[in-house]
């Protein structure tokens, strides 16, 4: 793991298992971007049974929760997340290859300023509970990095369903 001279060893482990449950190679097999790679609108949007989520909405979803952590970290008050509504988005057209696309950039973008906010909390603070919950920044921080792990298998057996 490589890290910059500023960087505290904390926070370098921490976006470290941000970065692999999200974007950077990892042991477990594919992470989250990974598990959406190559999926077209109509695979993303393709339901296992009526009422069951599809890959859109997951990829949404942890858009969602991204956001949520970085807003804890940070203090910032609710609403400032792009999309109306929250924790699960609807999301079933399988020919609207923009908005997929821009739902994927949501994502990513979500995933990049919860990382910022990471890079430069204080390692201090990590063990300090934040106000109005019952966990520490440490504890969120690995929580959305097990959640990225989580719904990135779920994507994978999705997409196995999807090809029988």
């Amino acid at each position: 793991m490589k890290r910059s001279p500023a960087q505290p060893p904390l926070n370098s482990a921490l976006l470290a298992l941000l970065d692999e449950a999200y974007d950077k190679q990892a042991w477990h097999g594919p992470n989250l971007r990974g598990s959406l790679r190559g999926i077209d609108p109509q695979q993303a949007a393709w339901r296992p049974a009526a009422g069951r989520k599809n890959i859109w909405e997951i990829a949404v979803h942890t858009s969602y929760w991204k956001y949520c952590a970085r807003r804890r970290l940070t203090g910032e008050k609710r609403g400032s997340f792009p999309l109306k509504g929250s924790n699960w988005f609807e999301r079933s057209d399988p020919a609207d290859r923009r908005q997929w696309q821009s739902d994927l950039a949501l994502l990513e973008q979500m995933h990049r300023e919860l990382r910022s906010v990471v890079a430069a909390f204080s390692p201090d603070k990590l063990l300090v509970q934040i106000a109005k919950t019952k966990h520490t920044p440490l504890r969120l921080i690995q929580g959305i990095a097990l959640h990225d792990v989580y719904h990135a298998g779920q994507i994978q057996t999705l997409k196995r369903l999807y090809g029988e």
